[in-house]
């Protein structure tokens, strides 16, 4: 039986030409099996996003009544240093003339090779992202026409602008260095990556969920809004993944002692004869101790212990108001002096070999210069990681210091008697906005995700509070003017610090990549001291390249026998060996070299301090998510 033909026969379909769509048409294609989300389920969405963006917007609105309307100020000094640019720039026309003139040629020079693509002929493309740039790795953006010409009109003004503003003669060295940040800044933000209608991964994930994940990353977007009380705090890790003590900061130990500063922790031996001088590390007060403790493949602390050492480690309080006045006199005094006491008393040794990280080895440094001219000799040996002595050069730290950007923090700090955690990882987050910016916000908002469960992230987000005293006298002191280099240039318990007069081993352990210690300013802070001194680089970043088991076999390192004392950085480099693995095993032989006599393992429980706690400690445990107490 056949079926008769119709007689209006249904007119074909129009579908649209173009590259777009093109691309449309193959993203559809390939998922032409899409469920389309359940109605009730979108109405509820909408409906939950309506009443929290309502919510915020009454709560902002109180704020800014409470606050008073006020005229906007440019405290941080951006807006003059782009206005001197621009006078500079503006008072060389031919100079202009030039950068536009190159900025055509490559233009004209793209548009030829997108034309040569068009008609099926392949060449060299114009540009291409920088060694490390990750956000084009989508193949879409080299093997499609329309991505590959986005990705490339993008590249191209990027490098234009950013090498236009970072040429221009006559701006004092400090303007030049924000023009500089600023507009990588305004130049990362605009990226194509970054938005829905240009970025591969995000159109094919909103074709896939008919645009679930737009709504999904919206209210993703509230989510961190309301943790951040009315500012944007972008969430990098599943918080919920971990557990202090269970998968992070799992090595055994215990707090042995504690006062309004620090808890010390000793960690449970792991051999029968431990080396006889004891370990004990000073880390940074930014963040918590347990970087050195994420996980059991990679914890420098149970590497350590089972090597054989006794390890101590302060764990820094995560200070509120009631502290606003604690300085760096007591950061030195109630944790690395006090610290040394217990871990002296606790062992019943005379000399204890230590580790200062990041700005944990500028206290460690102070401290040792305070006991140098005390004449206390019981640090027998002292390891810095990635650790600023001399300022000179702090990498691109130094665009938030000046007279001006200091002043301004102060007077916030005064307010409420800290610096927020989040505002100073805020600005770290910057120095590498691509990696620890960006990503996470076409994550969670564009492709609608939740963060990934990234222990060294959980670790990031982290961050403690710092004392309006303590954090004052560090930026001025050391950032803006460079005295803890200059003999006598700061005074600390009514002791004037001379690290010259420091005649400790040391053990220097920078990083090539680091962004926020520069090696080449570390470097400078190893010919501060007045002892022998090992330099060694290693590979990668601030935290990779320190948190790089000889297990993992990455990265490598570089030695080099002679003391930074007696030759540039660049000559020390030249010179230097570059072995493969982690730089680990090469500190085991240094340390040991200097005393290798070993005792039966010391237990915690066994000492003149008994422990008041399991490690890691309640100092550790206790998030910034907490409220500061006013």
């Amino acid at each position: 039986m056949s079926v008769p033909e119709s007689k209006n026969p249904p007119k074909p379909e129009r579908r649209a030409t173009g590259p777009i769509a093109s691309i449309a048409g193959a993203i559809l294609s390939a998922h032409e099996d899409r469920v389309a989300p359940d109605p009730k389920e979108l109405a509820k969405a909408y409906a939950d996003v309506a009443k929290r963006t309502s919510a915020m917007i009454q709560s902002h609105i109180k704020r800014q009544m409470k606050k008073g309307v006020s005229m906007p100020t440019d405290d941080l000094g951006i807006a003059k240093a782009f206005m001197d640019m621009t006078q500079k720039m503006l008072a060389d026309p031919q100079k202009m003339v030039e950068a536009q003139m190159q900025l055509m040629h490559d233009y004209f020079a793209l548009w030829q090779h997108s034309m040569m693509r068009a008609m099926g002929m392949e060449g060299d493309p114009v540009t291409a992202p920088k060694k490390g740039d990750n956000r084009f790795k989508n193949k879409d953006w080299d093997e499609l026409f329309l991505f590959d010409f986005i990705k490339q009109s993008y590249l191209i003004t990027a490098n234009h602008v950013h090498g236009t503003v970072g040429n221009v003669e006559g701006l004092d060295e400090n303007s030049k260095k924000k023009v500089d940040f600023f507009t990588r800044q305004f130049i990362e933000a605009l990226a194509p990556t970054n938005f829905a209608a240009t970025n591969p991964d995000v159109l094919r994930e909103t074709v896939k969920t008919s645009g679930q994940n737009l709504l999904s990353g919206f209210k993703n977007l509230l989510r961190d809004i309301e943790a951040g009380d009315g500012e944007l705090r972008v969430k990098m890790a599943d918080t919920s993944a971990f557990e202090m003590g269970k998968n992070v900061a799992t090595t055994k130990g215990k707090v042995i002692f504690q006062n309004e500063m620090i808890q010390l922790i000793q960690f449970s031996p792991t051999t029968t004869e431990q080396y006889k001088r004891p370990l004990l590390i000073v880390p940074p007060w930014i963040n918590k101790y347990y970087i050195l403790d994420l996980r059991e493949s990679n914890s420098w602390i149970k590497w350590t212990t089972d090597q054989g050492h006794n390890v101590f480690v302060i764990s820094w309080v995560n200070p509120d108001a009631r502290l606003a006045q604690k300085g760096f006199d007591a950061y030195l005094a109630e944790g690395a002096l006090t610290a040394i006491d217990v871990v002296c008393d606790q062992t019943g040794e005379k000399e204890i070999n230590t580790i200062g990280y990041c700005l944990g080895g500028t206290l460690l440094a102070s401290t040792m210069g305070y006991m140098a001219a005390k004449k206390d000799k019981r640090v027998a040996s002292a390891t810095f990681f990635v650790a600023l002595l001399d300022f000179t050069n702090p990498g691109e730290l130094g665009v938030f210091i000046d007279e001006k950007q200091i002043s301004f923090l102060e007077k916030k700090m005064s307010e409420r008697g800290f610096m927020e955690g989040s505002e100073m990882a805020g600005t770290f987050n910057m120095l590498r906005s691509n990696d620890l910016i960006w990503t996470f916000v076409i994550n969670n908002y564009l492709l609608g995700k939740e963060p990934f469960p990234f222990d060294l992230l959980f670790w990031n987000s982290d961050s403690t509070r710092m004392p309006y005293a303590m954090h004052s006298f560090y930026l001025r002191n050391m950032y803006l003017n460079n005295k803890l280099r200059e003999p006598g240039g700061i005074t600390l318990l009514d002791e004037p610090i001379d690290l010259s007069k420091v005649k400790t081993p040391s053990y220097f352990i920078s990083t090539v990549e680091d962004h926020i210690a520069p090696w080449k300013g570390t470097y400078l802070g190893a010919t501060a001291l007045g002892g022998p001194v090992r330099f060694v680089l290693g590979g990668s970043g601030h935290i990779a390249g320190i948190v790089n088991p000889p297990s993992a076999n990455k990265y490598g390192y570089w030695t080099n026998d002679a003391q930074p004392t007696a030759m540039p950085a660049d000559d020390w480099f030249k010179g230097a060996k570059q072995s493969p693995g982690s730089w680990w095993n090469d500190w085991q032989t240094w340390v040991t070299g200097l005393n290798d006599a070993k005792v039966p393992a010391r237990d915690p429980m066994v000492g003149k301090y008994k422990p008041i706690g399991d490690a890691p400690g309640s100092f550790a445990s206790l998030r910034l998510d907490a409220p500061a107490k006013k």
